[in-house]
């Protein structure tokens, strides 16, 4: 039998400011600057964002980061150097060059509370990455928590030995960057909890869902398969803060049928030339007009010239739309706050249908 933990007590411990369910937005490279991360933060979730996967001592994703965290502290009243950030950093990691000298040092200049990491190469590439985290952590005050997104049993299993404090366990639902091969929250995520529970580090280790998640109905699923707070990713692109074209946020809305209107593939990448992530991992957005071309016969050459003739008008139609097959659901803009207070309401209510019934 599987030992019995609390790790969901975990979370209100490392980040006092959430309240519950607690609720995390994915750290989106593009999508999810210091406004909309703060305004999760403030809402009582965790906010992200997204910090890049270039590493180097020139990296302008990293000057951009330092320069944001800045300007979040500002914003969100921390503005002693000696206080933790509440906010959390995400980093893609398949070219992890430069990360422990460059990287961790913003890290720690800016104490942020939580760093995620994300799509190595190998599983194994994220132990040099969180030791070098871990030893700087060690020489000073400042308390980090470490994010690492799995999206299989296996990389959960490399992640869990790796001295992880979260797993962000990703299902193939999900909208964008994913593993090409893997399962929906329904089996994946029950896995992992068992995973963990039956591990000697079952009360020390907290699970966040993501995948497919855009309201209180499917937090309410994902706390019941296991989890102990959420992830949300496409629900959080049509929320008023997020810098994504107003265009984005529309196709979001009018999607229907959300897993015939989106689909999994690397063409996506291809189409507009992002096609860097190693072949384990493919991606999930809109069914789009590049997409039906490909799928109507017109050449790789011609949709990626076609792609950047529109970019270089300033026509947002060819970009791609990543979304996860929630979409569906998802019917108007709101803030970030009433985003957040409408799941809290709809999880209260989802828990009372499910007592009726059990």
């Amino acid at each position: 039998m599987a030992p019995t933990s609390f790790p969901e007590r975990l979370l209100k411990q490392w980040f006092p400011h959430t309240t519950t369910p607690f609720i995390a937005n994915a750290p989106m490279l593009g999508f999810t600057d210091c406004r909309l991360a703060g305004a999760v933060t403030r809402a009582g979730g965790l906010g992200f964002i997204g910090g890049g996967f270039e590493f180097g001592p020139e990296s302008t994703q990293l000057k951009n980061l330092d320069t944001r965290l800045t300007q979040a502290r500002a914003e969100l009243g921390t503005i002693a150097s000696t206080r933790t950030l509440p906010l959390g950093i995400g980093f893609i990691t398949f070219t992890p060059t430069g990360f422990e000298e460059n990287a961790v040092a913003i890290l720690e200049k800016h104490r942020v509370a939580a760093v995620w990491l994300s799509f190595p190469k190998s599983d194994a590439d994220h132990q040099p990455l969180i030791e070098a985290i871990r030893k700087v952590q060690s020489k000073g005050h400042w308390d980090v928590k470490i994010f690492v997104q799995v999206g299989t049993v296996q990389a959960a299993k490399e992640a869990l030995e790796q001295g992880v404090d979260v797993l962000v366990v990703q299902g193939v639902d999900a909208g964008g960057h994913q593993w090409a091969q893997g399962a929906s929250l329904m089996s994946l995520l029950p896995e992992v909890r068992d995973l963990v529970a039956n591990s000697a580090r079952a009360n020390e280790v907290a699970i966040m869902a993501a995948g497919g998640i855009v309201d209180g109905r499917g937090c309410v699923a994902a706390l019941g398969l296991g989890a102990d707070g959420i992830v949300m990713g496409t629900r959080f692109i049509a929320t008023s803060e997020c810098p994504a074209p107003l265009s984005m946020k529309e196709s979001i809305i009018a999607a229907t049928d959300g897993g015939v209107a989106t689909v999994k593939t690397t063409r996506h990448d291809i189409f507009q030339s992002t096609d860097v992530f190693p072949r384990q991992y493919d991606g999930r957005a809109i069914i789009g007009i590049s997409y039906n071309e490909s799928q109507s016969g017109a050449s790789d050459e011609d949709i990626i010239q076609r792609y950047n003739e529109a970019k270089e008008k300033g026509d947002d139609q060819r970009r791609t739309v990543w979304a996860g097959t929630g979409v569906g659901i998802i019917d108007k803009i709101v803030s970030v706050e009433e985003l957040i207070k409408s799941i809290q309401q709809e999880a209260n209510l989802a828990v009372a249908r499910v007592m009726e019934r059990i």
